[in-house]
């Protein structure tokens, strides 16, 4: 990666997590789309906390059987 234009910076564009990279939502909003892989960091609403979010209102099946 010699492009200035292609480097990557740790603490912007990914951190280091048990050996592993981790791309920032930085990096992820330079790249401009979402590539569809669950990523943690997702500013596209693909992220693992967005996929659970709950489709029902909030309400958990109890709640609903109690109401």
């Amino acid at each position: 990666m010699s492009d200035a234009n292609t480097m990557l910076l740790e603490g912007i564009d990914y951190d280091i997590e048990a050996g592993r990279w981790v791309f920032t939502a930085a990096y992820h909003q330079k790249r401009g789309h979402c590539c569809e892989n669950v990523c943690r960091h997702c500013p596209f609403g693909n992220s693992p906390a967005d996929r659970e979010k709950p489709a029902n209102d909030g309400m958990t099946f109890a709640a609903r059987e109690s109401a």
